[in-house]
């Protein structure tokens, strides 16, 4: 299995901890109990992160129109909002919220580079509140195809999760599928689209990142 470099520090931690924890005990002939109590617990959590911070392999779409999902979980909202940070106007959400048991990596939802690109400090309210979207730390990334179309992919930290890590920059090109950040313990992602496009998935659905195409949007066949 392998494991995505975000996890790598957490879990050697874990490791460390088990022999500091542990390798005393034994050495120095404590209650048996009391040393394999103290070295398992955190070889436990080492196991737990190694699950958590998994890396499974993925063929994306590479694809401009097709929108793939920008991460494991379930299709939670399916709703036409007004989007106030970047179109300020009215656009399609599509969001996806990750639970404990899935893979928390990110992907472009569609091929393009990045046409606007910002982090935003904020609370850790759960991922499935309504404010979330706007109050939790957050970061928001825009990829423009080259029809010009916009597609706005917004990590949202949860309740658990402490940290995004982003790995957007401007004009730097994605493909459909490629990874774009971790969200760490718990978490959601949105997708913004224009009105109009055509929704592949529904409420409830659980969805595959980078592989289940949740959308399509239109061609511009005047370029």
């Amino acid at each position: 299995m392998k494991i995505h470099r975000e996890g790598a520090p957490i879990i050697i931690l874990s490791l460390v901890f088990a022999l500091i924890l542990g390798g005393p005990c034994f050495y120095l002939g404590a209650h048996p109990a009391l040393s394999w109590i103290l070295t398992l617990i955190p070889v436990g959590f080492a196991v737990f992160f190694m699950c958590f911070f998994r890396d499974p392999k993925r063929t994306p779409t590479g694809d401009s129109h097709k929108v793939t999902a920008p991460a494991d979980g379930k299709i939670v909202i399916i709703q036409e909002v007004e989007e106030p940070e970047y179109f300020n106007d009215r656009r399609l959400q599509i969001s996806v919220f990750m639970s404990f048991f899935n893979v928390h990596i990110n992907w472009a939802p569609i091929s393009g580079i990045v046409s606007f690109f910002r982090y935003h400090r904020g609370n850790y309210l759960a991922a499935w509140h309504p404010k979330s979207s706007t109050k939790n730390e957050r970061t928001t990334i825009v990829f423009k195809n080259e029809d010009g179309t916009e597609v706005l992919c917004r990590q949202i930290a949860g309740l658990f999760a402490r940290r995004v890590v982003c790995y957007a920059e401007y004009d730097k090109p994605f493909k459909a599928g490629q990874q774009i950040g971790f969200i760490k313990f718990g978490s959601r992602a949105d997708v913004f689209l224009p009105l109009g496009t055509k929704v592949n998935v529904n409420v409830g659905d659980k969805v595959t990142g980078s592989e289940t195409v949740i959308a399509e949007l239109e061609k511009n066949t005047n370029i």
